[in-house]
């Protein structure tokens, strides 16, 4: 997400049904990328992929909440997923090739869904069938990134805390995060403040939540987008799609975390049981 809600009020879910709701709409999320786990396949189209999560949110009751989503100035987006394979960052779309996947490619998919009223939203990268050796440190590095940074939040730190774990987790493995793009509020709506950049800012004004507290009652899907080489992309973070600007291969991971009287929940902590490997 690319921060547009400077002005907003951030909203805490304070009573326990909402909480619940809040829990079972995450858990949607998490279920269907348990499901494509055993579908995804080289030979497959992102449009086969896309339609086999529509199929699959509806026999669950759900919605997709991407689907004809609008940012002003922009077409409403068509697909049920972000789809971004490779070079692809975020925002991928199923109309933006017929090219298949294929083996040693990397897809990342975002997904996000309304379930009675409530949102859930998070993003994983899979390697089809089996990946080089470069692929596989970016992919662990994202994933552990988002794991050091979900252990940082803490009721009364900074949101600042979340992006010095990840940025430290990163350099380390000598990867880049893509600048301008970052985590969001949510509940019943998909995009809210705070943002949550995933780089610690540089100047002053740059990133104007950063000491802004994790407060008990705050929902926030929490997102580290991971380049390869360069964090440039290829064009606005508002568009979609948007590719790394040298070609090189990028992952996208995202979960969803309530803020606790004493600590956080990560209401998609199944999905840190997902493969890194699928179609095998």
């Amino acid at each position: 997400m690319v921060n547009h809600h400077d002005q907003e009020t951030i909203v805490l879910v304070k009573r326990t049904r909402d909480k619940e709701a809040a829990a079972r709409s995450a858990k949607c999320v998490a279920d269907v990328h348990f499901a494509l786990v055993d579908f995804l396949a080289a030979g497959q189209t992102l449009s086969e992929i896309d339609e086999f999560i529509g199929r699959t949110l509806e026999g669950m009751g759900c919605k997709s909440a991407f689907l004809r989503y609008r940012i002003p100035g922009h077409p409403p987006f068509p697909s049920h997923s972000c789809l971004s394979p490779n070079d692809c960052v975020v925002h991928g779309t199923h109309l933006m090739t017929d090219k298949p996947i294929a083996p040693g490619d990397l897809l990342s998919i975002d997904i996000g869904v309304t379930h009675k009223g409530w949102i859930g939203d998070a993003a994983w990268t899979y390697g089809i069938e089996g990946v080089e050796d470069e692929a596989m440190r970016l992919m662990r590095a994202g994933r552990e990134s988002l794991k050091a940074g979900v252990d940082a939040m803490q009721p009364g730190r900074p949101l600042l805390d979340w992006a010095r774990a990840v940025e430290n987790c990163i350099n380390e493995a000598s990867f880049s995060l893509v600048q301008g793009l970052g985590g969001h509020g949510y509940g019943r709506r998909l995009h809210g403040p705070p943002f949550i950049s995933n780089v610690v800012p540089k100047r002053q004004g740059e990133w104007p939540d950063a000491f802004r507290t994790f407060e008990p009652g705050l929902l926030v899907a929490v997102e580290p987008m991971v380049n390869a080489r360069t964090p440039d992309i290829t064009n606005t973070p508002s568009d979609w799609p948007i590719f790394t600007s040298d070609g090189a291969l990028s992952v996208h991971y995202e979960a969803d975390v309530l803020i606790t009287e004493h600590g956080r929940d990560v209401l998609t902590e199944s999905m840190f049981d997902l493969p890194d490997i699928v179609g095998n």
